[in-house]
């Protein structure tokens, strides 16, 4: 009962749960994008050194206005956690696949 008055005092309140399993999150160190005109797929995948096949470990799919607000986030995120710890550095070395996933790939 308690809820509910709460969320009557903020009717744009989101009450966002959050599964143990899905809390424990997902390592992946590359993701590789792709897009449509509808949709922006980004895959999240885990590369093991000395391993010559990698997983995808999750698949999340977004609109373009999402993709968009996304970017955002991490910049903004990004220019927080510099601003605390220093700069992020990037590595010269930039992995090379001889595979195609289709057009319109990118990588981060």
């Amino acid at each position: 009962m308690e809820d509910n008055k709460e969320n009557k005092k903020n009717p744009n309140q989101i009450n966002i749960e959050l599964s143990e399993e899905v809390a424990e999150g997902v390592y992946a160190n590359l993701a590789m994008i792709a897009h449509s005109n509808g949709e922006f797929v980004i895959d999240f995948i885990r590369l093991m050194p000395g391993v010559p096949k990698a997983k995808v470990k999750s698949r999340v799919v977004v609109t373009p206005e999402h993709a968009k607000r996304l970017l955002n986030a991490l910049k903004d995120n990004i220019n927080k956690y510099e601003k605390n710890f220093g700069p992020i550095k990037q590595s010269e070395e930039v992995p090379k696949f001889p595979m195609n996933f289709g057009s319109n790939m990118g990588e981060a």
